[in-house]
């Protein structure tokens, strides 16, 4: 059930602040006049939750694609991957496209309404004195946010700090130093607010809106993108010293009864109404009330074959099935086709390349399945694997084993039935994390509960262990990690030969795969990837591209040069702003 913290962190506002134009709305407050706003404590507390609501811009819902929330960045990852095309991994993408004009514009959105509250709040507000100075440090949280978002893709934008007109918004780019000094200024304000606290316990009324172990978060990552290792472990020890530790179950924590336990720091809050919910069981899901879902966003197998054996050693499908790593692509289908084929079936895979010598019909399901056991147990909570099963529905009612993952696909989402998706025509894998389960854990498709977690303290012990290991305590950092290796059930670090630690060069290795198997469907790894240089490599490397679970391509990728690193300042902004200048690379 939720609780009536959602209601001033997710209150769209839709009679209070207009529908957005262009770069902003200048006059956001349709229904209340620039004059009474926040004159009232009613207001106030609503002009705050305003800023919040812009977490859900463009968020599509109701059937609508929006290819903006953060899971959905993912899609440009290493361990992620989308149903179609996506033109910045085909090399067809400009300056003009939507996706970069919208993310902007969202996130330029959320600052234009942090700057109105910390202008109004202090002269107008009739607010206690210490509720003001506590709703200043969120704004001043959430526009650090904003800003960090829009630095971490466009390297360097226009900073405003006052509320201000389309016609005002002429400013050329401040440097991405520049950028990274305004954020820090901002959550330093924040930390030094004694009115601001350290974190809400699950059940207070104001949980859901910032604390200052959220900025301590992401004021670490910001000294994570400067390099300064020193500065980010501290802040990543007082996010810990604020009480937060890690939720004992990895699957669990996914889940709307555990979105306010002390692993959470900072969440889009969601619930179950139409403009207030997520919409991930729209585009990850499964049949959960429906009898078919979308699976836009899916994972890669890289993502999968990341996931080590139990005992801390690599996986290796040649240790499964011997000869399947010198089999080419097409061929390895046969290893995954269900038992019993029916002639038809066998000379349709035969035609796609499957090596049907190697097929067999009364035990090839059971050969398949070897590869997924005895994994580090977050590749099952995090992905629905071949022939796995999952608690799902048909026809609105609870279906307790169904057989998901079964190829060639037949038949209809019910008692040992195929599940129906939109990707029939080719064999993916999906998505666990996140998915409902059942009727009973969601209404509707395009408004689930499940909060959506920006910082998370598992996040912050990798990003400590990063850190840590970057300034040279490696015992320190091995410890960190293992902190997160324990809770997922993993052989631990150092406690065998395959988790032997070979120095500083190899734990950054092993923290960064650490990162890519803890995180899938959370919007961290595209980000991760950027930063630490690798994005080139890890996703654009040969042969890369859109791929069904045995690793044929069906879409290829192809890297155009590194200007795909640094998002373009879009195409509309230079137009409306001739002070702006174009990233390198990109063509308007």
């Amino acid at each position: 059930m939720k609780k009536m913290k959602k209601i001033l962190a997710i209150v769209l506002l839709t009679s209070i602040v207009g529908c957005k134009k262009d770069l902003l709305d200048t006059s956001p407050y349709s229904s209340v006049s620039t004059a009474t706003m926040w004159t009232t404590d009613n207001l106030t507390d609503l002009g705050v939750a305003g800023i919040y609501s812009s977490f859900r811009l463009l968020m599509g819902h109701s059937g609508l694609i929006s290819p903006y929330e953060l899971y959905q960045f993912d899609r440009f990852s290493y361990t992620g991957q989308a149903r179609f095309d996506e033109p910045l991994l085909t090399g067809t993408i400009t300056a003009g496209d939507p996706l970069f004009m919208n993310v902007w514009k969202i996130q330029y959105e959320g600052i234009q309404r942090a700057n109105d509250a910390l202008k109004n709040i202090p002269i107008k507000s009739p607010s206690t004195g210490e509720k003001k100075a506590k709703y200043i440090a969120e704004a001043k949280f959430l526009r650090a946010y904003f800003y960090f978002r829009l630095n971490q893709l466009y390297k360097g934008v226009p900073i405003y700090l006052e509320p201000f007109t389309a016609v005002e918004a002429i400013k050329g780019r401040s440097s991405e130093d520049e950028v990274w000094n305004q954020i820090l200024a901002d959550l330093n304000d924040c930390i030094a607010e004694t009115n601001f606290p350290d974190r809400y316990p699950a059940g207070n009324a104001n949980y859901g809106h910032a604390t200052k172990a959220a900025a301590y978060a992401l004021r670490g990552k910001v000294y994570l993108y400067r390099k300064d290792w020193a500065k980010a472990a501290a802040d990543f020890q007082k996010v810990k010293d604020a009480g937060h530790t890690l939720f004992a179950d990895y699957k669990a924590l996914f889940k709307e009864a555990n979105e306010q336990c002390p692993e959470m720091i900072f969440s889009i809050q969601h619930r179950s109404e139409s403009g207030y919910g997520n919409n991930m069981q729209l585009f990850c899901g499964w049949p959960s009330v429906y009898s078919r879902g979308w699976n836009y966003y899916m994972p890669s197998p890289h993502l999968v074959d990341l996931y080590e054996n139990n005992d801390g050693s690599k996986f290796d499908w040649d240790k499964i099935i011997p000869g399947y790593n010198s089999l080419t692509e097409n061929e390895r289908e046969v290893f995954f086709l269900r038992n019993n084929l029916t002639e038809a079936e066998k000379a349709a895979a035969a035609l796609r390349g499957a090596k049907m010598s190697l097929y067999l019909p009364q035990g090839n399901e059971e050969r398949i399945k070897k590869a997924y056991e005895n994994r580090d147990p977050r590749l099952q909570a995090n992905v629905v694997t071949p022939y796995s099963t999952f608690r799902g529905a048909y026809n609105f009612t609870n279906v307790e084993s169904l057989q998901f993952m079964r190829w060639p696909f037949r038949g209809q989402a019910q008692a040992d039935g195929d599940i129906q998706s939109d990707t029939q025509i080719n064999f993916f894998y999906f998505y666990r994390k996140f998915v409902a389960e059942g009727v009973n854990e969601i209404v509707d498709r395009n408004y689930g509960p499940i909060d959506f977690p920006i910082f998370r303290y598992a996040d912050v012990l990798l990003m400590w262990a990063e850190a840590l290991n970057e300034d040279g305590q490696l015992n320190e950092a091995i410890a960190k990690v293992n902190e997160v290796r324990q809770r997922a059930g993993v052989a631990l670090l150092n406690s065998n030969v395959a988790t032997a630690v070979g120095g500083k060069d190899d734990l950054r290795l092993r923290i960064r795969n650490e990162r890519r198997v803890e995180f899938p469907n959370e919007g961290i790894n595209y980000f991760d990837e950027l930063r630490w240089g690798t994005w080139k490599t890890t996703v654009f490397q040969t042969g890369n591209g859109r791929k069904q679970v045995w690793g044929t391509n069906v879409g290829n990728y192809s890297y155009k040069g590194d200007f795909l690193n640094v998002w373009p300042i879009p195409t509309s902004e230079i137009q409306m702003n001739v002070n702006l200048v174009q990233n390198p690379g990109w063509i308007d």
